[in-house]
């Protein structure tokens, strides 16, 4: 038995680049279109002048965008935790009478689950806001590293 080999593939035709046939060939086409005018369009910087300056680095985060996610996340917290109120509120005024046990197990599992994620939203917000307060006065407290040293 001899192992099958994948049958090669044609080179797209310029009918196929143009109506989307090849992903990879029209996205060329549109890079060699942008870096040809320049001026026009997005610019967008050549793979060997990528590769020369050590690759693509995002600047660190600073103290105002650890505070500004902490304290978004403090107030999705609070809203979190008065609609868990209002929700714990609702079902003890309104608790399901069902008169089949189907439908009562059902309505007491669906209650269960509401009042738990609402909880948890309040959770997950109030930690992340936590954790990102903490996070704001560390870098309040360390002093920043220069881009030169390692």
């Amino acid at each position: 038995m001899s192992p099958a080999t994948p049958p090669a593939s044609p080179e797209p035709t310029p009918d196929a680049v143009s109506s989307g046939g090849d992903l990879d060939s029209s996205q060329d086409s549109v890079n060699a279109a942008a870096t040809a005018a320049p001026g026009f369009g997005p610019e967008i910087p050549s793979a060997p002048a990528a590769a020369a300056d050590g690759g693509s680095q995002r600047p660190r985060k600073g103290p105002l965008s650890f505070l500004s996610g902490a304290l978004t996340s403090g107030l999705l917290a609070w809203l979190s935790l008065g609609l868990s109120q209002k929700v714990v509120g609702y079902y003890a005024e309104h608790p399901p009478h069902y008169s089949a046990q189907i439908a009562q197990s059902i309505a007491t599992a669906l209650k269960t689950l509401i009042v738990g994620m609402c909880f948890l939203a309040t959770f997950s917000f109030a930690f992340i806001g936590v954790g990102l307060t903490l996070t704001f006065l560390r870098s309040l407290l360390q002093p920043r590293n220069s881009q030169g040293a390692s």
